[in-house]
Protein backbone atom coordinates (compact mmCIF):
# COMPACT_ATOMS: atom_id res chain seq x y z
CA UNK A 1 0.00 0.00 0.00
CA UNK A 2 0.99 3.64 -0.43
CA UNK A 3 0.07 6.63 1.71
CA UNK A 4 1.03 10.19 2.55
CA UNK A 5 0.84 11.51 6.09
CA UNK A 6 1.83 14.46 8.25
CA UNK A 7 2.48 14.80 11.96
CA UNK A 8 1.22 18.19 13.09
CA UNK A 9 -0.24 20.20 15.93
CA UNK A 10 -1.19 23.76 16.77
CA UNK A 11 -0.50 26.06 19.72
CA UNK A 12 -2.52 24.86 22.69
CA UNK A 13 -3.56 21.61 20.98
CA UNK A 14 -2.69 19.46 23.98
CA UNK A 15 -0.75 17.15 21.66
CA UNK A 16 2.91 18.13 22.13
CA UNK A 17 4.10 15.07 20.20
CA UNK A 18 1.75 15.88 17.34
CA UNK A 19 -1.25 14.30 15.67
CA UNK A 20 -1.03 12.03 12.63
CA UNK A 21 -3.20 12.89 9.65
CA UNK A 22 -3.31 10.44 6.75
CA UNK A 23 -4.30 13.22 4.33
CA UNK A 24 -7.32 11.31 3.04
CA UNK A 25 -8.58 12.94 -0.14
CA UNK A 26 -12.07 14.27 -0.72
CA UNK A 27 -11.72 15.32 -4.37
CA UNK A 28 -10.40 13.32 -7.32
CA UNK A 29 -9.54 14.77 -10.72
CA UNK A 30 -7.92 13.53 -13.90
CA UNK A 31 -5.47 16.34 -14.63
CA UNK A 32 -4.28 14.95 -17.96
CA UNK A 33 -4.79 11.77 -19.94
CA UNK A 34 -3.04 11.09 -23.23
CA UNK A 35 -1.00 8.40 -24.93
CA UNK A 36 2.12 9.96 -23.41
CA UNK A 37 1.09 10.86 -19.87
CA UNK A 38 -1.54 10.42 -17.19
CA UNK A 39 -1.63 12.69 -14.14
CA UNK A 40 -4.13 12.28 -11.32
CA UNK A 41 -4.95 14.67 -8.48
CA UNK A 42 -6.19 13.64 -5.03
CA UNK A 43 -7.11 16.73 -3.04
CA UNK A 44 -8.26 17.63 0.46
CA UNK A 45 -8.61 20.92 2.29
CA UNK A 46 -8.93 22.33 5.79
CA UNK A 47 -12.36 22.10 7.40
CA UNK A 48 -12.70 24.89 10.02
CA UNK A 49 -15.68 23.13 11.60
CA UNK A 50 -13.40 20.30 12.77
CA UNK A 51 -10.92 21.24 15.50
CA UNK A 52 -8.42 18.56 14.49
CA UNK A 53 -8.66 19.12 10.74
CA UNK A 54 -5.14 19.66 9.45
CA UNK A 55 -4.85 23.30 8.42
CA UNK A 56 -3.63 22.67 4.91
CA UNK A 57 -4.85 22.21 1.39
CA UNK A 58 -3.10 19.09 0.10
CA UNK A 59 -2.98 18.22 -3.59
CA UNK A 60 -1.39 14.79 -4.05
CA UNK A 61 -0.35 13.96 -7.59
CA UNK A 62 0.44 10.65 -9.30
CA UNK A 63 2.02 10.65 -12.77
CA UNK A 64 2.70 7.84 -15.23
CA UNK A 65 4.67 8.38 -18.44
CA UNK A 66 4.65 6.27 -21.56
CA UNK A 67 7.54 3.80 -21.60
CA UNK A 68 8.52 4.48 -17.99
CA UNK A 69 9.00 1.54 -15.63
CA UNK A 70 7.43 3.19 -12.62
CA UNK A 71 5.46 6.23 -11.52
CA UNK A 72 6.03 9.66 -10.00
CA UNK A 73 4.56 11.08 -6.80
CA UNK A 74 4.46 14.66 -5.59
CA UNK A 75 2.25 16.85 -3.44
CA UNK A 76 1.55 20.55 -3.02
CA UNK A 77 0.93 21.64 0.57
CA UNK A 78 -0.61 25.07 1.14
CA UNK A 79 -1.64 27.10 4.19
CA UNK A 80 -3.95 29.99 3.35
CA UNK A 81 -3.29 33.44 4.76
CA UNK A 82 -6.64 33.47 6.57
CA UNK A 83 -6.12 30.21 8.46
CA UNK A 84 -4.95 29.66 12.06
CA UNK A 85 -1.43 28.56 12.96
CA UNK A 86 -0.04 25.05 12.74
CA UNK A 87 3.26 23.26 13.28
CA UNK A 88 4.39 20.50 10.90
CA UNK A 89 6.74 18.00 12.51
CA UNK A 90 6.81 15.41 9.76
CA UNK A 91 5.65 14.97 6.17
CA UNK A 92 6.33 11.74 4.36
CA UNK A 93 5.37 9.29 1.65
CA UNK A 94 5.35 5.65 2.76
CA UNK A 95 5.15 2.34 0.94
CA UNK A 96 4.33 -0.98 2.61
CA UNK A 97 5.32 -3.94 0.44
CA UNK A 98 4.41 -7.62 0.28
CA UNK A 99 5.85 -9.24 3.39
CA UNK A 100 6.28 -12.68 1.86
CA UNK A 101 8.08 -11.50 -1.30
CA UNK A 102 10.27 -8.51 -0.43
CA UNK A 103 12.98 -9.80 1.90
CA UNK A 104 16.21 -8.13 0.69
CA UNK A 105 16.83 -4.43 1.39
CA UNK A 106 19.40 -2.06 -0.15
CA UNK A 107 20.03 1.56 0.81
CA UNK A 108 23.63 1.97 -0.40
CA UNK A 109 26.49 -0.05 -1.87
CA UNK A 110 27.56 -1.05 1.63
CA UNK A 111 24.21 -1.30 3.40
CA UNK A 112 22.38 -4.26 1.91
CA UNK A 113 21.08 -7.45 3.47
CA UNK A 114 18.28 -9.94 3.90
CA UNK A 115 15.95 -8.58 6.56
CA UNK A 116 13.81 -10.14 9.30
CA UNK A 117 10.02 -9.99 9.11
CA UNK A 118 7.88 -7.41 10.87
CA UNK A 119 6.28 -10.21 12.92
CA UNK A 120 9.71 -11.07 14.33
CA UNK A 121 9.67 -7.77 16.22
CA UNK A 122 6.50 -8.63 18.15
CA UNK A 123 6.50 -10.47 21.48
CA UNK A 124 7.40 -13.19 22.17
CA UNK A 125 9.66 -13.34 19.10
CA UNK A 126 11.17 -9.93 19.83
CA UNK A 127 11.93 -7.83 22.91
CA UNK A 128 11.88 -4.00 22.86
CA UNK A 129 15.05 -2.33 24.07
CA UNK A 130 15.69 1.23 25.30
CA UNK A 131 13.30 2.69 22.72
CA UNK A 132 10.50 1.00 20.83
CA UNK A 133 12.17 1.14 17.43
CA UNK A 134 15.05 -1.05 18.65
CA UNK A 135 14.09 -4.70 19.16
CA UNK A 136 16.21 -7.71 20.10
CA UNK A 137 15.19 -10.69 17.96
CA UNK A 138 14.83 -13.62 20.36
CA UNK A 139 13.08 -16.24 18.27
CA UNK A 140 12.64 -15.01 14.69
CA UNK A 141 11.00 -17.20 12.07
CA UNK A 142 14.37 -17.49 10.32
CA UNK A 143 17.09 -18.49 12.80
CA UNK A 144 19.80 -16.55 10.94
CA UNK A 145 18.48 -13.36 12.58
CA UNK A 146 18.42 -14.71 16.14
CA UNK A 147 20.26 -12.51 18.62
CA UNK A 148 20.41 -9.48 16.32
CA UNK A 149 19.01 -6.03 16.96
CA UNK A 150 16.61 -4.57 14.42
CA UNK A 151 16.37 -0.78 14.48
CA UNK A 152 15.18 1.39 11.60
CA UNK A 153 17.53 4.20 12.59
CA UNK A 154 20.52 2.02 11.73
CA UNK A 155 19.63 2.46 8.05
CA UNK A 156 19.36 6.26 7.98
CA UNK A 157 21.28 8.34 5.44
CA UNK A 158 22.24 11.98 4.99
CA UNK A 159 20.15 13.78 2.38
CA UNK A 160 23.24 14.17 0.19
CA UNK A 161 23.69 10.38 0.06
CA UNK A 162 20.04 9.39 -0.30
CA UNK A 163 19.50 9.01 -4.04
CA UNK A 164 17.91 5.55 -4.17
CA UNK A 165 16.89 2.82 -1.74
CA UNK A 166 14.39 0.00 -1.67
CA UNK A 167 13.67 -3.71 -1.67
CA UNK A 168 14.10 -6.79 -3.84
CA UNK A 169 11.67 -9.70 -4.03
CA UNK A 170 13.22 -13.07 -4.73
CA UNK A 171 11.83 -16.58 -5.10
CA UNK A 172 9.27 -17.72 -5.92
CA UNK A 173 9.31 -16.00 -9.28
CA UNK A 174 11.83 -13.68 -10.89
CA UNK A 175 13.74 -11.10 -8.88
CA UNK A 176 11.83 -7.79 -8.75
CA UNK A 177 13.11 -4.49 -7.40
CA UNK A 178 11.08 -1.68 -5.82
CA UNK A 179 13.03 1.57 -5.52
CA UNK A 180 12.41 5.05 -4.17
CA UNK A 181 14.43 7.48 -6.30
CA UNK A 182 15.01 11.06 -5.10
CA UNK A 183 16.17 13.14 -8.10
CA UNK A 184 16.70 16.34 -6.09
CA UNK A 185 16.93 17.34 -2.44
CA UNK A 186 15.65 20.88 -3.00
CA UNK A 187 12.34 20.06 -1.31
CA UNK A 188 13.81 18.33 1.75
CA UNK A 189 14.50 20.09 5.04
CA UNK A 190 17.77 20.70 6.84
CA UNK A 191 20.25 20.71 3.96
CA UNK A 192 22.71 18.07 2.76
CA UNK A 193 23.72 16.77 6.19
CA UNK A 194 20.18 16.25 7.50
CA UNK A 195 19.92 12.55 8.25
CA UNK A 196 16.63 10.75 7.69
CA UNK A 197 14.99 7.35 7.50
CA UNK A 198 15.10 5.32 4.29
CA UNK A 199 13.86 1.72 4.15
CA UNK A 200 13.40 -0.63 7.08
CA UNK A 201 11.63 -3.78 8.28
CA UNK A 202 8.01 -3.91 7.21
CA UNK A 203 9.02 -4.12 4.41
CA UNK A 204 8.74 -0.32 4.34
CA UNK A 205 10.24 2.38 2.13
CA UNK A 206 9.95 6.08 2.95
CA UNK A 207 10.51 9.50 1.51
CA UNK A 208 10.90 11.90 4.42
CA UNK A 209 10.15 15.37 3.07
CA UNK A 210 10.07 16.92 6.55
CA UNK A 211 11.14 15.41 9.86
CA UNK A 212 12.76 16.14 13.20
CA UNK A 213 14.96 13.04 13.39
CA UNK A 214 18.47 13.78 14.70
CA UNK A 215 17.65 17.50 15.06
CA UNK A 216 14.64 17.92 17.33
CA UNK A 217 12.03 20.64 17.59
CA UNK A 218 14.28 23.36 16.18
CA UNK A 219 13.46 22.11 12.67
CA UNK A 220 9.67 21.98 13.11
CA UNK A 221 7.94 24.10 10.45
CA UNK A 222 6.04 26.71 12.47
CA UNK A 223 3.47 28.40 10.27
CA UNK A 224 1.89 31.42 11.89
CA UNK A 225 -1.73 32.49 11.92
CA UNK A 226 -2.33 34.58 8.82
CA UNK A 227 0.83 33.33 7.08
CA UNK A 228 0.51 32.12 3.52
CA UNK A 229 2.80 29.15 2.89
CA UNK A 230 3.09 26.74 0.00
CA UNK A 231 5.61 24.05 -0.83
CA UNK A 232 5.95 21.37 -3.50
CA UNK A 233 7.14 18.03 -2.13
CA UNK A 234 8.77 16.03 -4.92
CA UNK A 235 8.33 14.56 -7.43
CA UNK A 236 10.06 11.36 -6.43
CA UNK A 237 10.19 8.40 -8.80
CA UNK A 238 9.09 4.90 -7.83
CA UNK A 239 11.11 2.62 -10.07
CA UNK A 240 10.39 -1.06 -10.71
CA UNK A 241 12.86 -3.42 -12.34
CA UNK A 242 13.20 -7.16 -12.73
CA UNK A 243 15.70 -9.85 -13.57
CA UNK A 244 14.70 -13.31 -14.78
CA UNK A 245 17.87 -14.70 -13.20
CA UNK A 246 16.70 -15.41 -9.68
CA UNK A 247 19.05 -14.23 -6.97
CA UNK A 248 21.02 -11.80 -9.13
CA UNK A 249 20.24 -8.89 -6.86
CA UNK A 250 23.43 -6.97 -7.63
CA UNK A 251 22.27 -6.38 -11.21
CA UNK A 252 18.99 -4.90 -9.98
CA UNK A 253 20.78 -2.60 -7.54
CA UNK A 254 23.22 -1.35 -10.18
CA UNK A 255 20.33 -0.73 -12.56
CA UNK A 256 18.46 1.20 -9.85
CA UNK A 257 21.53 3.40 -9.26
CA UNK A 258 21.81 4.08 -12.98
CA UNK A 259 18.13 5.02 -13.08
CA UNK A 260 18.64 7.39 -10.15
CA UNK A 261 21.43 9.14 -12.05
CA UNK A 262 19.22 9.38 -15.13
CA UNK A 263 16.38 10.94 -13.11
CA UNK A 264 18.73 13.48 -11.52
CA UNK A 265 19.98 14.49 -14.97
CA UNK A 266 16.39 15.31 -16.02
CA UNK A 267 15.76 17.66 -13.08
CA UNK A 268 13.77 19.84 -13.06
CA UNK A 269 11.22 17.62 -14.75
CA UNK A 270 9.22 18.92 -17.69
CA UNK A 271 6.05 16.89 -17.15
CA UNK A 272 4.39 17.93 -13.82
CA UNK A 273 1.13 19.72 -14.62
CA UNK A 274 0.92 21.69 -11.38
CA UNK A 275 1.90 25.33 -11.99
CA UNK A 276 3.49 25.30 -8.55
CA UNK A 277 6.29 23.04 -9.79
CA UNK A 278 8.77 25.35 -11.48
CA UNK A 279 10.20 24.20 -14.80
CA UNK A 280 13.69 25.06 -16.03
CA UNK A 281 12.59 28.34 -17.63
CA UNK A 282 11.24 29.53 -14.28
CA UNK A 283 14.57 29.02 -12.55
CA UNK A 284 17.92 30.75 -12.45
CA UNK A 285 21.54 30.14 -11.46
CA UNK A 286 24.18 31.48 -9.08
CA UNK A 287 27.94 31.29 -9.65
CA UNK A 288 31.02 32.50 -7.84
CA UNK A 289 34.28 31.53 -6.20
CA UNK A 290 34.81 31.01 -2.48
CA UNK A 291 38.17 31.80 -0.92
CA UNK A 292 39.42 31.26 2.63
CA UNK A 293 41.39 34.06 4.28
CA UNK A 294 43.30 32.78 7.29
CA UNK A 295 46.52 34.66 7.97
CA UNK A 296 47.62 32.01 10.46
CA UNK A 297 47.65 29.40 7.69
CA UNK A 298 48.70 31.34 4.60
CA UNK A 299 49.58 34.88 3.62
CA UNK A 300 47.36 34.52 0.54
CA UNK A 301 43.68 33.78 0.09
CA UNK A 302 43.20 30.04 -0.40
CA UNK A 303 40.61 28.31 -2.60
CA UNK A 304 37.78 26.79 -0.56
CA UNK A 305 38.34 23.38 -2.10
CA UNK A 306 35.32 21.06 -2.10
CA UNK A 307 33.35 23.48 0.05
CA UNK A 308 29.63 22.87 0.43
CA UNK A 309 27.89 25.94 -0.98
CA UNK A 310 24.14 26.41 -0.87
CA UNK A 311 21.16 28.71 -1.11
CA UNK A 312 18.48 28.64 1.57
CA UNK A 313 16.00 30.97 3.24
CA UNK A 314 17.50 34.18 4.67
CA UNK A 315 18.73 33.68 8.21
CA UNK A 316 21.93 33.49 10.21
CA UNK A 317 25.17 31.59 9.51
CA UNK A 318 24.30 27.90 9.78
CA UNK A 319 20.53 28.45 9.98
CA UNK A 320 20.04 26.30 6.88
CA UNK A 321 20.51 23.24 9.12
CA UNK A 322 17.17 23.90 10.86
CA UNK A 323 15.31 25.48 7.93
CA UNK A 324 12.15 23.62 6.93
CA UNK A 325 9.69 25.95 5.20
CA UNK A 326 11.51 26.73 1.97
CA UNK A 327 13.71 25.13 -0.66
CA UNK A 328 17.46 24.57 -0.55
CA UNK A 329 19.97 24.24 -3.39
CA UNK A 330 23.47 22.89 -2.74
CA UNK A 331 26.62 22.08 -4.66
CA UNK A 332 30.31 21.35 -4.04
CA UNK A 333 32.98 23.88 -4.95
CA UNK A 334 35.81 22.97 -7.29
CA UNK A 335 38.61 20.87 -5.83
CA UNK A 336 41.17 23.21 -7.39
CA UNK A 337 40.04 26.84 -7.47
CA UNK A 338 36.98 26.96 -5.20
CA UNK A 339 34.58 28.03 -7.95
CA UNK A 340 30.96 26.95 -7.71
CA UNK A 341 27.80 26.92 -9.80
CA UNK A 342 24.31 26.35 -8.41
CA UNK A 343 21.80 25.68 -11.17
CA UNK A 344 18.05 25.19 -11.43
CA UNK A 345 17.27 27.52 -8.52
CA UNK A 346 13.64 28.48 -8.05
CA UNK A 347 13.08 32.22 -8.32
CA UNK A 348 13.22 33.83 -4.90
CA UNK A 349 15.33 35.55 -2.27
CA UNK A 350 18.00 33.54 -0.48
CA UNK A 351 21.13 33.76 1.58
CA UNK A 352 24.21 31.99 0.29
CA UNK A 353 25.78 29.71 2.89
CA UNK A 354 28.91 27.57 2.90
CA UNK A 355 31.29 25.55 4.99
CA UNK A 356 34.70 24.20 4.10
CA UNK A 357 35.81 20.71 5.16
CA UNK A 358 38.85 21.10 7.39
CA UNK A 359 38.02 24.71 8.32
CA UNK A 360 36.07 25.85 11.37
CA UNK A 361 33.00 28.02 11.10
CA UNK A 362 30.04 28.82 8.87
CA UNK A 363 30.10 31.27 5.98
CA UNK A 364 27.15 33.42 4.95
CA UNK A 365 27.23 36.04 2.20
CA UNK A 366 26.42 39.41 3.72
CA UNK A 367 23.87 40.42 1.08
CA UNK A 368 20.71 38.54 0.12
CA UNK A 369 20.78 36.81 -3.26
CA UNK A 370 17.76 37.42 -5.50
CA UNK A 371 17.26 34.82 -8.21
CA UNK A 372 14.94 35.68 -11.10
CA UNK A 373 13.39 33.30 -13.61
CA UNK A 374 15.94 32.78 -16.36
CA UNK A 375 18.46 34.94 -14.51
CA UNK A 376 22.14 34.27 -13.86
CA UNK A 377 23.63 35.79 -10.71
CA UNK A 378 27.44 36.10 -10.78
CA UNK A 379 28.74 36.81 -7.28
CA UNK A 380 32.43 36.86 -8.19
CA UNK A 381 35.00 36.19 -5.47
CA UNK A 382 33.67 35.70 -1.95
CA UNK A 383 35.97 35.60 1.07
CA UNK A 384 35.39 33.49 4.18
CA UNK A 385 37.38 34.47 7.26
CA UNK A 386 37.17 31.60 9.77
CA UNK A 387 36.68 32.58 13.41
CA UNK A 388 39.92 32.46 15.34
CA UNK A 389 41.86 34.53 17.87
CA UNK A 390 45.32 33.23 17.07
CA UNK A 391 47.28 30.32 15.61
CA UNK A 392 46.12 26.76 16.24
CA UNK A 393 47.97 25.29 19.21
CA UNK A 394 46.24 21.91 19.15
CA UNK A 395 43.00 20.35 18.01
CA UNK A 396 41.15 17.09 18.51
CA UNK A 397 39.93 15.59 15.26
CA UNK A 398 39.14 17.26 11.95
CA UNK A 399 36.54 20.05 11.56
CA UNK A 400 34.57 18.33 8.80
CA UNK A 401 31.16 17.81 10.48
CA UNK A 402 31.78 14.10 10.82
CA UNK A 403 32.86 11.93 13.75
CA UNK A 404 34.38 9.30 11.46
CA UNK A 405 37.93 9.85 12.72
CA UNK A 406 37.12 9.33 16.41
CA UNK A 407 37.10 6.17 18.51
CA UNK A 408 34.08 3.93 17.95
CA UNK A 409 33.96 1.00 20.40
CA UNK A 410 33.01 -2.56 19.68
CA UNK A 411 29.31 -3.17 20.38
CA UNK A 412 28.02 -5.25 23.22
CA UNK A 413 27.92 -8.77 21.69
CA UNK A 414 24.40 -9.19 23.08
CA UNK A 415 23.10 -6.34 20.89
CA UNK A 416 24.59 -6.48 17.41
CA UNK A 417 23.56 -5.97 13.84
CA UNK A 418 25.79 -8.32 11.86
CA UNK A 419 25.91 -5.95 8.90
CA UNK A 420 27.87 -3.38 10.92
CA UNK A 421 30.42 -5.58 12.66
CA UNK A 422 33.27 -4.47 10.39
CA UNK A 423 31.98 -1.23 8.86
CA UNK A 424 29.94 1.74 10.05
CA UNK A 425 30.24 0.49 13.62
CA UNK A 426 28.74 3.74 14.90
CA UNK A 427 25.36 2.45 13.69
CA UNK A 428 25.33 -0.34 16.26
CA UNK A 429 22.77 -0.21 19.05
CA UNK A 430 23.69 0.74 22.62
CA UNK A 431 27.15 2.22 22.14
CA UNK A 432 26.30 4.89 24.72
CA UNK A 433 26.38 2.17 27.39
CA UNK A 434 29.85 1.17 26.27
CA UNK A 435 31.13 4.59 27.36
CA UNK A 436 30.44 3.91 31.04
CA UNK A 437 31.90 0.42 30.71
CA UNK A 438 35.10 1.70 29.10
CA UNK A 439 35.57 4.64 31.48
CA UNK A 440 34.12 3.50 34.83
CA UNK A 441 36.30 5.88 36.86
CA UNK A 442 35.21 8.98 34.96
CA UNK A 443 35.60 10.77 31.67
CA UNK A 444 38.79 10.02 29.74
CA UNK A 445 41.63 12.54 29.81
CA UNK A 446 43.06 13.58 26.45
CA UNK A 447 46.73 14.52 26.77
CA UNK A 448 47.90 16.83 24.01
CA UNK A 449 50.98 15.46 22.31
CA UNK A 450 50.40 11.94 23.63
CA UNK A 451 46.77 10.97 23.02
CA UNK A 452 45.29 10.41 19.58
CA UNK A 453 41.67 11.07 18.72
CA UNK A 454 41.33 7.78 16.81
CA UNK A 455 41.68 5.79 20.03
CA UNK A 456 41.44 8.25 22.92
CA UNK A 457 38.38 10.36 22.05
CA UNK A 458 34.93 8.75 22.13
CA UNK A 459 32.97 9.44 18.93
CA UNK A 460 29.79 10.64 20.67
CA UNK A 461 28.95 12.94 23.57
CA UNK A 462 27.06 10.92 26.17
CA UNK A 463 25.68 11.74 29.60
Amino acid sequence: CRYWDVVWNFPGSGHPRGMIDMLDSTDFRVVSASEEQVELSFRSTYDPSRLNSVRLTVDKRLVMLRGSSGFYCYAVLEHAGSWPALNITEARLAFKLNTARFTYMAVSDEIQRYMPRAADRDAPRGMPLAYKEAVLLLNPAEPQFKGEVDDKYQYSLDNKDNAVHGWIAGAPGPAVGFWVVTPSNEFKTGGPLKRELTSHVGPTSLTMFMGTHYVGNDIVAKIKEGEHWKKVMGPVFIYLNSNPERGNFHTLWEDAKAQAEAEASKWPYTFPESPDFHKAGQRGSVTGRLLVRDRFVSGKDMPARRAYVGLAAPGQPGSWAIESKGYQFWTRASATCGSFAIGNVRAGVYNLYAWVPGTLGDYMHTAAVTVDAGGAVALGDLVFEPPRSGPTLWEIGVPDRSAAEFFVPEPNPKYVNKLFLSKDKYRQYGLWDRYAELYPAGDPVFTVGESHYSKDWFFAHVT
